[in-house]
C-alpha cells in the first residue's frame, strides 16, 4: 500500500514572511496525509506548524 506525503522545500524559512508563504500551499491540503517542509535552515531545524513538519533537509536525507 502506498502512503501519501506531501512536501514542500524551500532554501530557508527564517524570513517570517516567506515562513507563511511556504506554509500556506500545505495549509490549504485538507486531509489527514502527513505534511513536510524541508529546508536548509541551520537555527530551528525542526518544528511542528499546525501538523506540519519542518526539517532540516540534509539531516532528513540523511535519516
Amino acid at each position: 500500500m502506498n502512503e501519501l506525503s506531501y512536501y514542500q522545500v524551500a532554501l530557508t524559512t527564517m524570513d517570517e514572511k516567506v515562513l507563511k508563504r511556504e506554509l500556506r500551499s500545505l495549509e490549504q491540503i485538507r486531509d489527514s496525509y502527513p505534511k513536510y517542509l524541508l529546508t536548509l535552515d541551520t537555527i530551528n531545524r525542526t518544528a511542528n506548524y499546525n501538523g506540519i513538519q519542518k526539517f532540516n533537509l540534509i539531516d532528513w536525507l540523511l535519516s
